[in-house]
Order: C-alpha cells, then sequence, then structure tokens
C-alpha cells in the first residue's frame, strides 16, 4: 500500500465516523419526533458541517498529488480532521435532556464551544496546507487565506453575540459560500478557480 493509500484510509475512517454521527443524529429527529423540539439554525449548521466534510472528502484526492510525505504533515492531518468529528459531536450531543429537549436552548449553551472548535477548523486548514510544502501553499489563490481569515473572525464573532438573527444570517451565509466555493473550485457547473 503506498503513501497515499494508507493516508486516505485513516482520513476516511474518522470523515466517515462524522458524516454517520450527523446523519444518525438528523435522522433521530424523524425517528422520534417528539421527544427533541428542532432548530431551524442548528440544522442549517449541521447541513453546513455535511456539505464541509463531503468537499473535505473529495478534496482527499488531491492528496496524491503531494509527493513526499512527513510524520508532522500526517498527524496534523489526522488531527484537522479529528476537529471536524468534534464539531459534530458538539453539534448533536448523545442528549439534551439538560436543556428541554430543545435543540435551541442547547445551541446557545454551547455555541462558543461550536464556534471556538470551528474557527480552530479554519487555522487548521491553513497550518495542513503549509505543512504539505512542495509548493502546494502557494498554489492556492488569494481568496483561500482571504476566506479562512473571515470565517475565522465570525466563528469568533458568534461566540460572543447572541442575537438570532445574526446567527441565522451567519449559517446561510456560511451555506451560500460553501456552495459557491464547491462549485468554482470542484468545476462543477462553472469554470474552476485557477490554481
Amino acid at each position: 500500500m503506498e503513501t497515499f493509500e494508507y493516508i486516505k484510509s485513516v482520513i476516511s475512517i474518522i470523515l466517515g465516523l462524522s458524516l454517520a454521527k450527523l446523519l444518525q443524529s438528523a435522522v433521530k429527529l424523524v425517528q422520534h419526533p417528539g421527544r427533541t423540539k428542532p432548530y431551524w439554525v442548528h440544522l442549517l449548521w449541521s447541513l453546513y458541517i455535511f456539505l464541509v466534510l463531503i468537499h473535505f472528502w473529495w478534496w482527499e484526492y488531491s492528496l496524491k498529488k503531494v509527493t513526499a510525505w512527513s510524520f508532522e504533515a500526517y498527524f496534523f492531518l489526522i488531527l484537522y480532521i479529528t476537529i471536524y468529528f468534534t464539531i459534530c459531536a458538539l453539534l448533536w450531543p448523545d442528549d439534551i435532556k439538560d436543556y428541554d429537549e430543545r435543540y435551541e436552548d442547547y445551541f446557545y449553551s454551547r455555541k462558543k464551544w461550536f464556534f471556538a472548535v470551528l474557527a480552530l477548523s479554519f487555522v487548521a486548514d491553513i497550518v495542513d496546507t503549509y505543512l504539505k510544502k512542495s509548493g502546494y501553499f502557494l498554489q492556492n489563490t488569494i481568496e483561500y487565506p482571504i476566506r479562512n481569515v473571515l470565517h475565522f473572525a465570525a466563528c469568533i464573532a458568534a461566540m460572543y453575540i447572541s442575537n438570532r438573527r445574526f446567527h441565522a444570517v451567519l449559517v446561510i451565509a456560511f451555506i451560500l459560500y460553501e456552495l459557491i466555493y464547491i462549485i468554482r473550485l470542484f468545476n462543477t457547473i462553472i469554470s474552476p478557480l485557477p490554481g
């Protein structure tokens, strides 16, 4: 097994667990509709994370272009992927009895944790890209660092802002940007990003 295949298998396991956590938890809302009260902003954050995970899994194929792997890059990539699993676990805890079975109450009581870990994912993305060396970091457009910095700043702000309208607009903006970014990056409908 070559290095890329080995690394890909570990990434796929952790991403698979993350997706399973999201999907299993969302299906429970359908299976047991009277147990908990869903919250649309919380559900949209789940959709956003689902998109990010799918994006990451598709992007993983481009790792075959990395010719030299170091243990540091491999280890950091595993830590980076673990951040996404943590985000999924924060979005969908095993039970929310302490929050009157309402995801709205749960989400706002744990928003600092959620947005702190989400902010960390944008920092980890830049570090992970840098660790791959061989010009990989420089192949990205200027949009890449600007995107990560703005997303990071928005997450930090969201940790301290409790306004429901702000959180609704923020999640919609994140989803729309992610969809447009995926479409452009992977040439699914229109021209891809240069680089």
